[in-house]
């Protein structure tokens, strides 16, 4: 029995601004709803650098301070596993600036339940904002926060 197998990486991040808001970004259609930015991890890429890059292409900031605080895994296929590495950061440069992968826009953090959110979004924001909780893992359609 191997013990490897395939895995596809990513990131996401929450972005706070200092204000109360949050960084949201529209999604795509295959995962409508809002949710933090993020994106696939390059090959030879370190994850922090990933989520540096992904965080500069898609809203036009850097981030100064990416800190890692959770994962999210699930079996994408039979084969192959979907593992997203949460961030979280409060300092960043630049302008905030959509790209093609959605529109971007800060939102209060206590107004996130009166838009439409991506699929257990407020269940990965518990990880993404908790000092206890560090996994999101589905299994068998079911999933577990640990």
């Amino acid at each position: 029995m191997s013990r490897s197998e395939p895995v596809e990486l990513t990131v996401m991040c929450m972005l706070r601004d200092g204000q109360g808001r949050l960084l949201m970004q529209q999604q795509k259609p295959s995962w409508p709803g809002l949710a933090f930015p993020g994106g696939h991890v390059e090959p030879g890429e370190s994850f922090t650098g990933a989520v540096v890059r992904e965080m500069r292409e898609e809203t036009g900031l850097t981030i100064l301070d990416p800190q890692l605080c959770g994962i999210k895994q699930f079996q994408a296929d039979e084969c192959t596993r979907y593992v997203v590495l949460f961030y979280r950061a409060s300092r960043f440069t630049g302008t905030l600036t959509p790209s093609a992968e959605g529109e971007v826009f800060w939102l209060p953090r206590d107004e996130l339940a009166r838009y439409p959110l991506a699929e257990d979004f407020l269940d990965m924001l518990r990880v993404f904002e908790s000092d206890l909780l560090n996994e999101f893992y589905y299994h068998n359609g079911q999933y577990q926060l640990l």
